[in-house]
């Protein structure tokens, strides 16, 4: 078993920046691919990025890639993305998620998720 909890959401302006942290808990949690995805009212779920559980392999979204940076401290058992220009159309709940051995955007693959964080971008 492992939980996930995300904080770091707020309200930003355009061209701002928030890091999102995602704490986990579970004997285990280590081990896990960990990936962020987000949702905006009435969208479907999005992938975001995700990252090996070594921390050595990264993948993100193309909207995204150059803006985010997805990281972890598996010493801290933490998760980050760190968003910088962030953009209105950035605006979402953002979850993070674990999965082992399904490291990709399919949100089908991730067993476990937070309960989200809100990121809102004013222009």
């Amino acid at each position: 078993q492992v939980e996930l909890v995300e904080s770091g959401g707020g309200l930003v302006q355009a061209g701002g920046s928030l890091r999102l942290s995602c704490a986990a808990s579970g004997r285990t949690s280590r081990d896990y691919d960990m990936g962020w995805f987000r949702q905006a009212p009435g969208q479907v779920r999005e992938f975001v990025a995700a990252i090996s559980w070594s921390g050595l392999s990264t993948s993100y979204l193309g909207s995204v890639k150059g803006r985010f940076t997805i990281s972890r401290d598996n010493a801290k058992n933490t998760v980050y993305l760190q968003m910088n220009k962030l953009k209105p159309e950035d605006t979402a709940v953002y979850y993070c998620a674990a999965t082992r051995g399904s490291y990709g955007s399919d949100w089908r693959d991730y067993r476990y998720w937070g309960q989200g964080t809100q990121v809102t971008v004013s222009s």
